[in-house]
């Protein structure tokens, strides 16, 4: 069974059609949109500050998302696949954004929409990522634009995909 739990007051609140796979862990003042999923062993953790997600957001398997007491928040806009073992911690990542397996995105740094975080990237600190770009490497730097087709072909259909994969689960 999934740990659901209050913290310091605030408990989780979530939109219309979720997921959430038995053994994930989500606690404090996290809100989540509608039709997202949040996959095995992954946790969001909203008890030092807050976390907001919103609509077609999928967590996968191991990820960690995190914020910073009484300094980072994390928001993650709609469309957002946040890949296996991924940490996401007191951040900004704006709509249709791709967070690769692995991949660690940290304080303060913003993540404009239509941008693939690469898998193993680690985006340090306050790093602003620009839309429409990938970024990759330790630390991640710009490696190029993303064409129109790389956008719906990968982006679009991993976010689909889950939403998809998710009404699986809930057929059982």
């Amino acid at each position: 069974m999934s740990i659901i739990k209050s913290v310091r007051g605030k408990s989780p609140v979530f939109g219309s059609d979720c997921y959430v796979a038995e053994n994930a862990t989500i606690v404090g003042d996290v809100e989540m949109g509608n039709e997202c999923s949040v996959w095995f062993n992954a946790v969001i953790r909203g008890d030092v500050n807050y976390i907001r997600m919103g609509d077609r957001v999928n967590i996968q398997d191991g990820a960690v998302i995190h914020c910073t007491f009484e300094k980072h928040p994390t928001f993650i806009g709609n469309k957002v696949s946040v890949g296996h073992n991924a940490i996401v911690h007191g951040c900004t990542i704006h709509d249709n954004v791709l967070i690769g397996m692995g991949a660690i995105v940290m304080d303060g740094c913003i993540v404009e929409s239509n941008s693939i975080i690469a898998a193993g990237a680690v985006v340090t600190q306050h790093t602003h990522v620009e839309a429409g770009c990938i970024y990759a490497g330790v630390p991640a730097k710009k490696v190029k634009d993303i064409r129109q087709e790389l956008i719906s072909g990968e982006i679009d259909r991993i976010a689909n995909n889950y939403v998809m994969y998710s009404g699986w689960f809930k057929e059982d």
